[in-house]
């Protein structure tokens, strides 16, 4: 018999105590942090839920792996290793470790773009876009007109536009195409092998390379699997190797699908000459092209990630444990990106407080009451996190406001993830009193991690 509870598949050996706080202490430290969450001390926060990049638990296999870690300055066992983690999954041929994902998109994007190239995407993240832009390209968002409404429900909302992908191949100049699986500024959510095949036949029509930015590649196999025609009896491994199949190369922050709390890389499938550019660049920038920037014991357990982020029991555990809260948070009328994504959740602001307008930056207001409130840590996706419109200046660039609550991987209890509905409950009850923000000063480039702001 097959039963109906989900459980974690994994028995917690170590804790870490939490501090509580109260709401009088929270707006205090709120002040005293600029009204930014990314400013607040990490012991002040009660349930994290700022990111799930790098903040996961690691298995007693990753802690035994890292006791082998061979800290040679070339040639270290630990990265190969790691590299036939990566060769397994990609079947790529070059394969440069990183310190994390931004790191390969600098590597990348410094030897392939210069000013006035577009960049397509089923829809840029935060470091994605400034890297492109920082080159003087422009990052050109494409997602499917379905990917835009965050009520709607469709089982590949992070879809690329295919007919507007074709189109700017026609008359811009595009050195690389990129597709963000999942997608994550667009709430998490997957992308469908058809569509990933697809994209890679019109790019090479165009003699475009096709570049996927792969932080939750496993999550994406998971969603391909239950919901794509054809997939239900392939493994996710099996499915992650046709995802590859279909480009050029990848970048990936493994902080996330890699299970640990640092690392990444940039894998090129078969273009010796830009190959050799890009480890050129990593030997100046990161360190020598087999360590990149990583102690060896990182590599170690990133190669034991890599291989426990496929296994099925996970990935069902995981994928259920984000739906879990959505659930609760929609039967109590909480408008959230539908359906819920594969890595977090992600609070339609812009429904849920009408009364803050866009320049007012609802999302960033909802986060400040989460913490207040609750002492939980969330992150805008919205006017402030992704900059100004071209086109409009007093308007943000971002057509969403989104509250993003990302799920650290192993990390928390169904309790704590009760505990911040019960939360989102009481702010839903409150809502009304929320104030929006203004900006007290803000770098120009990812301005959401050192912004200082002030209420309304």
């Amino acid at each position: 018999m097959k039963f109906k509870t989900i459980i974690e598949p994994f028995r917690i050996k170590t804790v870490q105590p939490i501090r509580q706080t109260t709401r009088e202490e929270r707006e205090r430290l709120l002040q005293k942090a600029h009204y930014n969450v990314f400013l607040l001390k990490a012991d002040d926060v009660l349930i994290d839920l700022l990111t799930d990049s790098g903040t996961g638990a690691m298995s007693a296999q990753q802690w035994s792996g890292m006791m082998l870690g061979d800290e040679s300055y070339a040639g270290a066992s630990s990265f190969y290793k790691f590299e036939a983690a990566v060769k397994k999954i990609t079947g790529f041929e070059h394969v440069l470790p990183c310190h994390q994902g931004r790191a390969a998109e600098r590597i990348l994007f410094g030897c392939m773009l210069k000013p006035g190239d577009v960049v397509p995407n089923n829809t840029h993240f935060d470091t994605t876009r400034a890297h492109v832009e920082y080159r003087g390209a422009k990052a050109l968002d494409i997602p499917i007109p379905e990917g835009r409404d965050p009520a709607l429900i469709h089982p590949f909302k992070g879809n690329m536009d295919l007919q507007a992908l074709e189109k700017i191949l026609q008359g811009k100049q595009v050195p690389l195409v990129v597709i963000t699986v999942t997608n994550n500024s667009n709430g998490g959510q997957p992308v469908s092998m058809a569509n990933i095949r697809q994209a890679s036949e019109i790019c090479h029509r165009y003699n475009v390379p096709l570049i996927l930015d792969c932080a939750r590649f496993a999550e994406n196999a998971w969603f391909i699997k239950i919901r794509e025609d054809g997939y239900a009896n392939k493994t996710p491994l099996e499915i992650a190797q046709e995802m590859f199949q279909y480009a050029d190369g990848a970048c990936m922050s493994a902080k996330k699908d890699g299970m640990a709390n640092i690392g990444g890389f940039l894998a090129i499938k078969d273009d010796d000459k830009l190959a050799k550019q890009c480890k050129d660049v990593l030997i100046l920038t990161e360190g020598f092209s087999t360590y990149g920037g990583l102690a060896g014991y990182d590599l170690e357990a990133l190669a034991v990630g890599l291989q426990e982020v496929l296994h099925e029991d996970y990935l069902e555990y995981r994928i259920r444990s984000v739906a879990y809260l959505g659930e609760k948070l929609t039967e109590c009328g909480i408008p959230i990106v539908q359906p819920p994504g594969g890595h977090a959740i992600y609070i339609d602001a812009k429904a849920m407080l009408p009364h803050i307008p866009s320049n007012q930056f609802p999302a960033w207001a909802l986060t400040l009451a989460l913490y207040v409130e609750g002492g939980v840590r969330s992150v805008e996706l919205g006017g402030m996190m992704f900059g100004k419109n071209d086109a409009n200046p007093a308007e943000p660039n971002s057509a969403m406001e989104l509250v993003r609550l990302a799920f650290p991987r192993r990390t928390y209890t169904q309790s704590h993830i009760d505990y911040v509905s019960e939360v989102l409950y009481h702010v839903n009850s409150i809502k009304d009193t929320i104030r929006g923000v203004k900006i007290v000063e803000a770098p120009a480039v990812l301005p959401h991690f050192s912004a200082k702001m002030a209420p309304v």
